[in-house]
């Protein structure tokens, strides 16, 4: 919890109260549902949460704007950002239900009211628009951009003060062939520029707008 605040000194007492409970309810459930690395479960809030808020570092969101997560997971990057944007809706799916368990009975025992959980996969989904898809080292970018960009609202509908609708995801490694193969350009953001950690030596956040 304190390499949050060594980042983060504004939170509410609320979301204080809310991040500082997700080691304990992490470390529960991650015996009974194993969603997060053995190894990777006494480092959970630099390596985990605090990674997943490098996104709410590089965007502000304003209140009414909807994410989805695509390949929650355990609830990554969409959990942590739900709590730093309580008036954001995040809508997290996966395709393995027990994941969502995890997600369901964690963001209920915090008290989160702006997320929703679907069991399905990305590209099933053909009724729901979002401001921005969100996604933390479930596919390649490839996919993830055939996926979300049909999930994206247009440019038109942008809310004032947000960037445009579009894709954002954590990656790690070499990511050269994987965005050419992509055909995208994205915008590319080292994380360790946002957190100075040894850790996200090898991190990046790309975006790529609709």
């Amino acid at each position: 919890m304190d390499i949050l605040l060594k980042y983060f000194s504004d939170f509410t007492p609320r979301q204080t109260e809310q991040f500082a409970a997700l080691g304990e309810l992490y470390t529960e459930w991650n015996q009974k549902i194993n969603v997060i690395s053995r190894k990777d479960i006494d480092s959970l809030y630099e390596k985990h949460v605090l990674h997943s808020l490098s996104i709410a570092a590089a965007f502000e969101w304003k209140p009414g704007t909807s994410v989805i997560d695509i390949g929650c997971g355990g609830g990554f990057p969409g959990l942590p950002l739900a709590i730093f944007y309580p008036e954001v809706k995040f809508h997290l799916v996966d395709s393995i239900a027990k994941k969502l368990t995890v997600v369901n009975e964690i963001s209920t025992a915090i008290g989160l009211e702006n997320l929703t959980t679907q069991h399905t996969r990305a590209e099933a989904i053909r009724d729901r628009k979002f401001d921005f898809a969100v996604s933390r080292a479930v596919a390649a970018l490839k996919e993830l951009w055939f996926w979300s960009k049909p999930l994206l609202k247009s440019p038109a509908q942008t809310l004032p003060g947000n960037h445009p609708p579009g894709l954002i995801c954590l990656k790690g490694g070499d990511l050269n062939v994987e965005i050419q193969q992509s055909g995208t350009r994205p915008r590319i953001m080292p994380v360790k520029n946002i957190f100075p950690e040894p850790s996200f030596d090898d991190k990046y956040l790309l975006y790529i707008p609709k």
